[in-house]
């Protein structure tokens, strides 16, 4: 008796990429409407992964170019335009024959995948250092120079010290390793890719903290950016402790 089609949806469903073509086999030539519709899905998810796959290694052009270093880190941070809450930098030492699929820039990736992403990174790379810059600080030296600060804590507590930095877009004072600046590296480079990915789940889980602490202004969901709520609640309320007094003047009257 043929399998009903709710059990070989579940099968195929159920099947790694690697089970799939086994599976497929067996059941082509069942001509059930249903069964021919699960093997099409399961022929889009097997298609997919081969794209993917091939997308995975066009992001490694940088590493591979740059093979002959023994440990490659990409570099990039995540904060720079909020009106509260700190910037963070990620620094990440991929290994070298890196299988991890979808990572991309972090703003291109959902919430949920992120964070799958993050785990897998956290497990597998060499290497993640990660490094802030307050809104204290930001407000005592700029951004700008409050970025490289984070950038280059983050490199600082590497467990490897790293021979090459891959960076997003730019290129970081007093720091003596051979660094290539890449423009939009996120999208450009697995390494700064993944970096991108520690350093905005760090930092996202951070402002969830701090919407327990000042729950008025949003930070859960606006993660510190100029959301209209979040500059409604700056006018009635004004800031908090960790608003950029630098960023917000023209929102609200700023108390030192």
């Amino acid at each position: 008796m043929a399998e009903n089609i709710g059990t070989v949806r579940r099968k195929l469903q159920a099947a790694t990429i690697g089970e799939l073509p086994v599976l497929l086999s067996q059941y082509e030539a069942d001509e059930r409407a249903g069964v021919q519709a699960e093997i099409s899905r399961a022929k889009n998810r097997i298609l997919s992964y081969e794209k993917e796959v091939k997308r995975t290694e066009v992001l490694k052009r940088y590493e591979k170019e740059y093979a002959a270093y023994a440990h490659i880190c990409g570099i990039d941070e995540v904060g720079r335009g909020p009106l509260a809450g700190p910037v963070v930098a990620g620094a990440v030492i991929l290994p070298k024959d890196c299988d991890i699929l979808y990572i991309n820039d972090s703003k291109k990736l959902s919430e949920k995948k992120r964070e799958e992403l993050y785990d897998v990174i956290m497990e597998k790379a060499v290497a993640v250092g990660l490094g802030y810059s307050t809104p204290e600080r930001i407000d005592e030296i700029n951004i700008l120079q409050a970025t490289y600060e984070a950038m280059r804590e983050a490199i600082g507590k590497l467990e490897v010290t790293p021979d090459i930095l891959l960076n997003d877009a730019v290129t970081i004072p007093e720091v003596a390793i051979r660094q290539i600046p890449i423009i939009k590296g996120d999208a450009k480079s697995i390494s700064i890719g993944a970096a991108s990915i520690v350093a905005k789940v760090t930092r996202d889980r951070l402002m969830v903290h701090y919407d327990e602490v000042y729950p008025v202004y949003g930070f859960a969901s606006n993660k510190g950016y100029g959301a209209q709520a979040h500059i409604a609640a700056l006018k009635k309320y004004g800031p908090c402790p960790i608003h950029r007094r630098s960023f917000i003047k023209n929102f609200c009257e700023v108390c030192d």
